[in-house]
Parts: structure tokens; C-alpha cells; sequence
């Protein structure tokens, strides 16, 4: 990364966020809030002028560590309340209760077979063996580096789709988790392209640029290569009603110069990492601001 001084301010959420508040489509999704919904929005980030938390309001302490917590509880499986918390995650509590679980006919507190853990370290097949997609194309990257199909899903469709002949089985549909690695061993640079089903900007948006920056870091790491940049594209990209002033707000705010993320040297396996291997520098947010979203 460039010194932070040499770093420029980057405004791409600020900029997301306007265009979505001011020339979203109003639509009611399924929670009964009003929205405003942008499809395809993107955004790109060179590493080099910093790591992708956003500055317009505080990202850090335990915000950052539990966003890195969920996603490597998914790394490993997790796919329960009491797992998620072994990581340090707390937060999915409000979607597994047994009211909603009983739904899905899902044990209280279980997120579901078509869960993002359950999908990404549990893959089901055929033959019967689950598949380990991390383990897989982070070892296919190593042994093949040029291939264009290191993918990750979250996406298990016979656990995902509901009609009247097939019940659900996750408590929440995966909105995130799309990933493609894409590695060029000329340069020993490896870049990633995240897709994102549906993304509330305000809230969910700011803790998945975290994550799958992290994991574009821990690959990286694990490779040998260089993490060059990262693209997030959003198919849903919303703001709901309630969050409207809280965005206003956010809209006066000056973006700031990106932050430092480094990684401790010492860890050799993808399912190892944890948030305190983990550490953010040069970060210059504005103050913190707690953003309602439904549920």
C-alpha cells in the first residue's frame, strides 16, 4: 500500500449511497418497509491507496471484529448461534429464534442447510461427501493459478427456492458470497470480484467490504501473492425508509483516506485465521453512528 499521507479520499460508498437514495425505485420488500433499490451498483478498490472500511463513520473495535468473526465462523462451517459466537459473531440472534427457525423446520438457533457455512465448507453432492469449497480452490489455486474458475458459492438451490412443493431451508437466503479469485502468476497478483445478491448499504455493505477484503488478504497470504484489488458488484443495492436520515447525514460527511490492514505473517491455514490476526492502523473515520435495519 502507498504511505497513508501519499493515499488519496476515496467518496465511492458516499457517492453509492447517493445515487440510490436519489434515483433508487421505491419498492416494498418482503420485511413491509418501504426501500429505495438500485440494481447493479459497484464499486472498486485498488489495495494500494488503502484497505476498503469506510470512513464515513466508524468501523472499528468491535464492529471489525465481528465482521471478520462471521466470516471465518463460515470459513469453518459455522452454521449455528452457538458456533457463530465461538468466532466472536453475536448478532444473528434476532434471525434464529424458534419462531422464525420453526419456519424452515429448523432447531432453534440454527441458521439452516443452505447457510452460508453449511455452503461454503459443506457443500452437498451426489455422492454423498460434502465439499469442501475454501479448501478446494484455495488448493487449486496453488496447483493451477491461471484457471478462471476459482469460485466460491453460497448458493444451494434445493435449500434456497421455496414454492408449495419445496420448503426452505436457511432462516435467511445468502445475500453475499459470491466470489471469484482471479490470480495471474506473471505478476504474483491476485484480484477478486464479490457479487452480492442484495445489499442494505447503510448497514450489511460496510461489514461484507470488510470481509471479503479480509479473505482477499488471507488467500493472498496463503499464495504468495500480492492482494492487487478488489471489485464488490451489488444486483440489489437498497436503503430502507427508516435509515433515510441516518444516510443524509452520512451525505455530509467528507470521505477520508482509507486505511492500513495487516495480517499476522504466521498463518498458514485458511480455516486458522482469526479477528485478532488482524490489525487496522492509520484509520481517521468520523464518529460512529448505530443504523436501524428490519428484520
Amino acid at each position: 500500500m502507498k504511505p497513508f499521507k501519499d493515499r488519496t479520499p476515496d467518496a465511492q460508498y458516499q457517492n453509492a449511497l447517493r445515487l440510490i437514495l436519489e434515483q433508487g425505485h421505491e419498492v416494498t420488500p418482503i420485511h413491509g418497509e418501504k426501500a429505495k433499490m438500485m440494481i447493479g451498483v459497484q464499486l472498486r478498490y485498488n489495495l494500494d491507496n488503502g484497505f476498503p472500511v469506510i470512513t464515513e463513520r466508524a468501523m472499528s473495535g468491535s464492529f471489525l471484529k465481528g465482521a471478520i468473526g462471521e466470516h471465518v465462523a463460515f470459513l469453518n462451517g459455522a452454521r449455528t448461534q452457538a458456533e457463530l459466537e465461538k468466532f466472536g459473531c453475536k448478532w444473528w440472534n434476532k434471525w434464529v429464534t424458534k419462531e422464525k427457525c420453526d419456519i424452515f423446520g429448523l432447531p432453534e438457533g440454527d441458521l439452516g442447510d443452505g447457510s452460508y457455512g453449511a455452503a461454503w465448507h459443506d457443500f452437498p453432492t451426489k455422492e454423498g461427501k460434502p465439499f469442501n469449497q475454501i479448501a478446494n480452490v484455495v488448493k487449486q489455486i496453488k496447483e493451477r493459478p491461471y484457471l478462471r474458475t476459482h469460485i466460491i458459492s453460497p448458493w444451494i438451490p434445493q435449500y434456497t427456492i421455496q414454492h408449495s412443493d419445496l420448503v426452505r431451508k436457511v432462516v435467511v437466503a445468502p445475500c453475499h458470497g459470491w466470489i471469484h479469485i482471479l490470480a495471474f502468476p506473471e505478476t504474483k497478483e491476485l484480484s477478486i470480484h464479490h457479487f452480492q445478491r442484495s445489499g442494505d448499504f447503510p448497514v450489511g455493505v460496510p461489514f461484507n467490504m470488510i470481509q471479503y477484503a479480509a479473505f482477499g488478504l488471507m488467500v493472498s497470504q496463503l499464495v504468495g501473492y500480492k492482494f492487487k484489488d478488489i471489485i464488490y458488484t451489488f444486483s440489489d443495492a437498497h436503503i430502507y425508509e427508516s435509515q433515510y436520515s441516518y444516510v443524509e447525514e452520512l451525505l455530509k460527511r467528507e470521505p477520508r483516506r482509507l486505511p492500513t490492514m495487516t495480517l499476522d505473517k504466521n498463518i498458514t491455514d485458511i480455516f486458522a485465521f482469526r479477528p485478532e490476526h488482524f490489525t487496522l492502523t492509520d484509520y481517521e473515520p468520523h464518529e460512529k453512528m448505530i443504523i436501524p435495519t428490519p428484520i
